[in-house]
Order: structure tokens, then C-alpha cells, then sequence
């Protein structure tokens, strides 16, 4: 009987995995994030300075493997929302690198130019590196499934109709937590397309901003960098349009100019020029980490002939304080200190600033990953702080002195809440607007004091209110 079966087609050879660079790097990004609750910003330069070093990348590599760390933090809770929906378990049933793998390549799929197929490939076999082939298999199947439509149809079937619920719909549309799109909806409040502005703002790639530190760089010589452009507001900032390395500006990597956003730059010029009655020789900055803040005030004061003091609780970022103030042309101090229990006497400052801790929930654009992190009862947490620290600049402020209460959170619980309840009980102080003290800028509100918004201004959520010790 003859054998009828037909032969065997010879197996493929294996074929290894290709290793890409640029999503690798991400990927370790991601994990980082993920893993040990790092900020991207802090884990992403060493990364790619290591790579450059290696020969492994050039510029370009570097912007893309940027934008697909961040992009994909940005975006990650409406890509959370669609995979549910291409998955046949919950999420939270799949393991977390193989999450970071498919929220990769949905971004590269829904949210940047790379075409289908590449994205598709790419993604399988940066899986095939990191994972091993059978879960590759798995990241392919969910990949094909998220390539069947582009993110407005995906948000189209995967968000709650707005009229239904206008808060999750926004939260699932715009990659917020829910809890984060009521404050801020608080906070701005007005109508559906003020809210949707912000929540895109956020989702902004930021330009980088520099500092030019008075009597040691200036604006011009910034100006002289590649793509630079001047600020929209304060008369020392300089935009790099195109984002850009800024520690290879001469004057950033020597000091003499920094990293910092519009809105910071703002909220220390406004305490500067408030106007006092009596004497002005003595500054204080009360949280003076990481530096940004101090080094500019430390400038402005030397102009004046003033003092700068600059107290930090924590040591090493005390340190950091020092190195920003580092060769500033006039006399400062940094102290390690508690701002709630200071070594210095009451009545001792003429101006003080408290650029209190808080939730960060106003510079979701450049920390992306806080956002999934924050929790409602973190505000809790801050509360007690933020109102002891206000109390003691106003105690460490003499008569007819200026305070400055600062910090990178809209939420009105941590901003006109913890003004109002220490004015209550601390008599002898009075909010004074500090609208005028920010010229030029537009959109400032009712006053007396001042909440900018990315949206509005290009800056950072900053929150500021200006208060004048009267006795």
C-alpha cells in the first residue's frame, strides 16, 4: 500500500528578534514609572545620555523615544479604556510589562504618524525582546485588534456619552483620572469647552523654558540659540520651540541661566515688585527647593542690595538649592530647615515666599505619570502643611511686609481654601491684588489673587496670592 501523506513542509528557521534601540529605551522608561513610581523626566535624560554615549542614538532617535515615553503617560487612560476593550481579561489580570508593551504600541498606533504595519512590527518584536515569543503572540493579537479603527472612533465607543456622565466621558476622552477633571473643573470653572482646553493643554508637549538670571546672563545672549524664542510674559524667559538639550546652553550648564517654567518666573517677579512700606533688605525664600525660585529672587535682591535667605527641610535638596545660587552676585544664605518651626526670629523678613509641597496637579504637562498617581486623600495629607507654613511666613514677615503663598496645584483646596482658613485666624493680614504685579498678562480673574492655566497663559498651573502683614 503505497503511503499517500503528503511530506512535510521543512520548518522556518528561527529567526531572532530584532533589537530596536529607541523602543527599548522607552520600554525601560515605562518600567521604571511603573516599577519603582519614577518621574519620567528624572529617568529619561540618564537613558538617553547613556545611549548617545554608546553610539546608539542620534537626534532624532532621542525625540522619538521621547515622545513615546511621554506620549504614552499622557495618554494612558484613554489607551487603558480601548485595550479593555481588545482583551478578554481584565487588565489588572495582565502582567504589568506586558501592559507597558501594549500601551506602547497603542500610542504608536493612535497617537503619532508611525504607519499601521511598522507600529504593528515594531511593537512585536520589541514584545519578542522583552517578553519572549509566546506573549509576543499575545501582544500581536490585541495590536491588530486596537489597528482596527483610529482614537476618535475608539474614544467614540469607549467613553460614556458626555450627556450621560460629562465628568468620565472627559476623564476616558482626555486621559484623567475622574477624580482630577472635577477639581479642575472646580477650580476653572465656566462651561464644557473651557475644561476640554485645559485637559488638552495638559496633554501638550511643553516647550522647554529658560531663565536668564539678572546680572549673570541675559536674555539676548539666549535668544542666540537654536530655535529660541522670547517668553510671552516675563521679561527674563526664553522658549525653545523646539525643545532641545538645555544643558548644552553654556549659560545653563554654568549657572548663570535655568531650566523654569514661565509661571514660577511669574509668581517670584510679582512678590518682588509688590510694593512695601518700610525697608527692603531682608528676602526669604521658606521652600526654596529645588532652586529655581531662589536663584532668581537671589539675582533680584542683589540688585537691590538685598539678602536672600533660602531655607529647605530636606538636606539634599538644600543642596540643590545651594548649587542653583552658586556664584549669585550678591549675599544669600541656605539653611536646612523646617519652615514650620524656623531658627529665625519672628518679624525678620521683608519679603517671604512659600512655594508650599502640594499634589502637582498643575503640571500634569511635564510630570504626566502624577496624574495617575495622585490620590483624592493626598489632599489630606498636604493640608496641615500647607496651612502651617503659610501661618509661619506670616509670622516671619514684619509689619508692613509681603508674603507670597505659591503653589503648582489649581485645586481649591489647596489654594483659596488654605489662604482663607489662616486669614481667619490670623489677624493682622490682608490679601492685596496681585493682578497688576503680573503686567501684561491676560485672563487673571476677579483677583485679588491669580491662577494662570495652560490653556490661558502657556504656563504652568500656577497658583499665587499676595498678603500684607498690617500688624
Amino acid at each position: 500500500m503505497s503511503d499517500t501523506r503528503r511530506p512535510r513542509k521543512p520548518a522556518k528557521p528561527y529567526r531572532r528578534p530584532q533589537k530596536d534601540p529607541v523602543r527599548i529605551l522607552a520600554f525601560e522608561a515605562l518600567r521604571a514609572v511603573d516599577e519603582r513610581d519614577a518621574y519620567a523626566n528624572l529617568v529619561l535624560p540618564p537613558l538617553l545620555r547613556k545611549a548617545r554615549e554608546k553610539g546608539d542614538f542620534d537626534g532624532r532617535d532621542a525625540a522619538l523615544a521621547t515622545e513615546l515615553v511621554y506620549g504614552t503617560l499622557r495618554r494612558q487612560g484613554t489607551y487603558d479604556a480601548i485595550l479593555a476593550a481588545c482583551v478578554d481579561r481584565p487588565l489588572r489580570e495582565v502582567d504589568p510589562p506586558v501592559l507597558d508593551v501594549l500601551t506602547l504600541g497603542a500610542h504608536q498606533l493612535l497617537g503619532t504618524r508611525i504607519p499601521t504595519h511598522a507600529a504593528v512590527s515594531a511593537t512585536v518584536e520589541l514584545a519578542r525582546v522583552v517578553l519572549g515569543d509566546g506573549r509576543a503572540k499575545f501582544v500581536n493579537a490585541v495590536l491588530r485588534k486596537v489597528a482596527q479603527d483610529d482614537l476618535d472612533g475608539w474614544t467614540r465607543k469607549v467613553a460614556p456619552p458626555y450627556d450621560e456622565d460629562p465628568e468620565d466621558h472627559l476623564a476616558v476622552v482626555h486621559s484623567h483620572p475622574r477624580w482630577v477633571v472635577s477639581a479642575l473643573w472646580d477650580s476653572l470653572g465656566g462651561p464644557r469647552a473651557g475644561i476640554e482646553e485645559l485637559l488638552r493643554a495638559d496633554n501638550d508637549r511643553p516647550e522647554v523654558t529658560l531663565v536668564a538670571r539678572p546680572g549673570r546672563a541675559t536674555v539676548d545672549e539666549l535668544l542666540r540659540e537654536e530655535a529660541a524664542v522670547p517668553g510671552r510674559w516675563s521679561p527674563y524667559a526664553v522658549r525653545l520651540t523646539e525643545g532641545g538639550e538645555p544643558g548644552a546652553v553654556d549659560a545653563v550648564r554654568q549657572g548663570r541661566a535655568g531650566v523654569q517654567d514661565e509661571g514660577s518666573q511669574l509668581v517670584a517677579l510679582a512678590l518682588a515688585n509688590a510694593p512695601l512700606d518700610g525697608p527692603d533688605g531682608r528676602w526669604l525664600d521658606g521652600c526654596a527647593g529645588p532652586g529655581g525660585k531662589a536663584a532668581l529672587l537671589g539675582a533680584l535682591a542683589a540688585e537691590r542690595g538685598a539678602v536672600l535667605l533660602a531655607s529647605e527641610k530636606q538636606p539634599h535638596r538644600a543642596g540643590l538649592v545651594a548649587r542653583a545660587l552658586d556664584g549669585n552676585p550678591g549675599p544669600y544664605q541656605v539653611v536646612a530647615a523646617d519652615g514650620t518651626r524656623p531658627p529665625w526670629l519672628p518679624g525678620s523678613f521683608d519679603r517671604v515666599l512659600v512655594d508650599v509641597p502640594c499634589t502637582g496637579l498643575g503640571a500634569l504637562r511635564r510630570r504626566p505619570e502624577a496624574r495617575w498617581r495622585r490620590r483624592p486623600e493626598d489632599l489630606e495629607g498636604f493640608a496641615p502643611l500647607q496651612r502651617g507654613l503659610l501661618r509661619t511666613a506670616l509670622e516671619s514677615v514684619r509689619i508692613g511686609g509681603v508674603v507670597g503663598y505659591a503653589t503648582c496645584s489649581p485645586h481649591l483646596a489647596e489654594t483659596r481654601a488654605v489662604v482663607g482658613d489662616v486669614l481667619k485666624q490670623f489677624r493682622g493680614a490682608d490679601l492685596i491684588d496681585a493682578r497688576p504685579l503680573l503686567p501684561g498678562v491676560p485672563d487673571l480673574g476677579d483677583g485679588p489673587d491669580v491662577q494662570l492655566w495652560p490653556h490661558l497663559h502657556g504656563t504652568d498651573a500656577m497658583y499665587l496670592a499676595l498678603i500684607r502683614r498690617t500688624a
